[in-house]
């Protein structure tokens, strides 16, 4: 392992330790302490009966420790683990949303969402559930497009997903198995013992589509399962105009072959035929098997705070306890 020590707020430690130098300068140098004149004092001073004994420099170099200590918690040191391995408990999904035109319908007359909102507003609550998986995001009308390779980072995962609208490629088709090859590439190299698809979509391929038993078949071939999920089912919806309001639609979903490709796979097939049926179904994914592995993790960061937090408190109590109890006398 390669451990790196760094500061998340370094850039104030150029004014502390300054400051802290200039204060030793003047506590040291230019300070004069008050001199008072007693008979006694000097009369122990003739005889040498005073003690020597360097209390005060020991006292004065506490303190400057303490300080500095003090200035490096609030600089807060983190201690980084550049080349860290950890094991987790996790597999590799790649998440595969329609966005053709008829994930605009709204299903719900008390939710005003489209499918497409609902759907990216539950995919992004599935997202942070999954903390060790690997994600990835592909997104298709009429083409297939990966927005976002496999990646830990969920950030920028989610942020993808939230960013996601209706024209970010050609919505006047809808290819489901071209979709499927693409997300299956995306877990092409993916070393991983459990690898998912899961597909979103709420129609049926276009006649232009790729034969769906190619995709498949590429999923069986990499020992792929493929979940899916239909949205909105045969029943009316409606979308919103900005001049005639409300119209009324339906859209065909393709259960027949949304079952075909989960059972052909080993995943399974949902229905999701309100807002509340899709929580439903992300909560159930939730649940599948995890598979132990052993990832790297770059940048692996420890806060270095409580030892220097210590030294700190143990100098102070240190202080108190010599100049109470040792060389109060002095």
């Amino acid at each position: 392992m390669d451990y790196i020590i760094r500061f998340v707020y370094g850039y104030l430690l150029y004014w502390l330790l300054p400051l802290i130098v200039l204060a030793a300068i003047f506590k040291w140098k230019l300070k004069r302490s008050i001199l008072y004149r007693y008979p006694l004092a000097t009369v122990l001073k003739i005889n040498q009966w005073a003690s020597r004994h360097p209390y005060r420099t020991v006292f004065f170099v506490m303190r400057m420790i303490t300080l500095t200590l003090c200035a490096f918690l609030i600089a807060k040191p983190q201690l980084i683990d550049s080349r860290s391995k950890i094991r987790v408990e996790g597999i590799d999904i790649v998440l595969t949303l329609d966005v053709s035109e008829s994930m605009m319908i709204i299903d719900d007359k008390k939710d005003k969402r489209t499918r497409l909102e609902v759907a990216k507003a539950e995919a992004i609550r599935f997202i942070e559930k999954r903390d060790n998986d690997a994600m990835g995001v592909v997104v298709f009308g009429n083409d297939a497009v990966s927005r976002c390779p496999l990646t830990l980072d969920k950030t920028i995962l989610k942020s993808i997903v939230y960013e996601l609208q209706i024209g970010v490629i050609d919505p006047t088709r809808t290819k489901i198995a071209t979709a499927l090859i693409m997300a299956a590439n995306r877990l092409k190299k993916s070393t991983a013992k459990s690898k998912i698809i899961i597909l979103l979509t709420d129609g049926e391929p276009s006649p232009e589509d790729t034969n769906p038993t190619i995709a498949i078949e590429v999923a069986k071939r990499m020992g792929i399962k493929i979940y899916t999920v239909g949205i909105g089912g045969d029943k009316e919806g409606y979308i919103r105009h900005p001049l005639y309001g409300a119209i009324p639609v339906t859209s065909h979903l393709n259960k027949e072959l949304l079952q075909e490709i989960a059972a052909q796979t080993g995943g399974k097939f949902f229905e999701a035929k309100s807002p509340s049926d899709m929580r439903q179904i992300y909560d159930t994914i939730d649940t599948l098997e995890k598979t132990s592995i052993e990832t790297n993790v770059y940048h692996n960061v420890h806060d270095y705070f409580m030892p220097l937090l210590w030294c700190a408190v143990l100098l102070l109590m240190l202080e108190v306890v010599l100049s109470s109890l040792v060389w109060f006398a002095l």
